[in-house]
């Protein structure tokens, strides 16, 4: 199954231009959608989610039309949005088994064989009788990927999941957002370039509501390579470099300066090659 975008735009009350005539085609498996805070990703992910009309366009997921036919779409639809309420005096096992029956399970001995394989599946099965205002970040995140699996869905929408995490978590989440992708749609909406760069084959760059980049992921680092350079510098020496050099990123390493360039040949002036990452792809796209 294949979620399709044709042509999709999307225009606030206040004049702010959210998605300006969007086409994607996103296969099977994971699938990143990389841009900053405000470039229009969420109001992407509520969109393919129901949650919200586009003044324009089309989505297709298989044979069926999202915009018109949203219930046949929450049947199939996991959604994870960036914030999600819930009962934080209530615990895992009752909140996921009250939410498997509003999918449908009637069946109590069933309902239950479901909620333990979903709770099981995000490692909470020995948190399941602890309170969820106790858990952690990544806990919470696991809890709503758990919640997001329910009904077998056949796309899941992930918007920031991974904003707040400690590295362990964050691992961990990866790992289950990576066996999740192999046979369903996963739509990983991030500003965190690495969640892209680790986890998915296809991309695309969006940002103040255009798509500026689609592309294989490994391909777009690799069409990269031998045309970046990077330099330890003064930090008084910044406004002279970005006068002479296209730099595409200013970071700091055990307190040093140090910019990246892009260039088709050795710019010289102690310069050295180093490997392309997603991170260059990201602020060469978006200059």
């Amino acid at each position: 199954m294949e979620l399709s975008i044709k042509n999709l735009s999307k225009t606030y009350g206040n004049g702010v231009v959210a998605l300006d005539d969007v086409s994607l085609e996103i296969p099977t498996g994971l699938f990143g959608l990389l841009g900053p805070n405000g470039a229009g990703k969420s109001t992407l992910m509520r969109t393919i989610a129901t949650l919200q009309e586009a003044d324009s366009g089309k989505i297709s997921l298989g044979d069926i039309d999202v915009l018109k036919q949203k219930n046949e779409v929450k049947k199939i639809l996991g959604y994870l949005p960036q914030d999600f309420g819930f009962y934080p005096k209530d615990n895992a096992y009752n909140l996921l088994e009250h939410f498997t029956l509003l999918k449908g399970v009637r069946d109590k001995k069933a309902r239950r064989a479901k909620v333990e394989q979903l709770l099981k599946r995000v490692n909470l099965w020995e948190e399941r009788k602890q309170k969820l205002g106790t858990f952690s970040n990544g806990m919470r995140q696991r809890f709503g990927i758990a919640q997001a699996l329910l009904g077998n869905p056949k796309l899941i929408i992930v918007d920031e999941p991974t904003a707040g995490l400690d590295p362990a978590e964050r691992v961990r989440f990866h790992n289950l957002l990576s066996e999740i992708g192999e046979n369903i749609v996963v739509l990983l909406s991030t500003h965190i370039v690495d969640d892209v760069s680790d986890l998915c084959t296809y991309m695309a760059i969006i940002n103040k509501g255009r798509i500026i980049l689609t592309e294989n992921t490994l391909h777009a680092i690799s069409q990269l390579e031998g045309k970046i350079w990077e330099k330890q510098i003064l930090k008084t020496e910044l406004l002279e470099y970005e006068e002479k050099y296209k730099i595409i990123s200013t970071r700091l390493f055990a307190g040093k300066t140090f910019i990246r360039t892009y260039s088709e040949t050795n710019p010289d002036n102690g310069f050295s090659p180093v490997r392309a990452t997603m991170e260059d792809v990201y602020f060469i796209s978006s200059q």
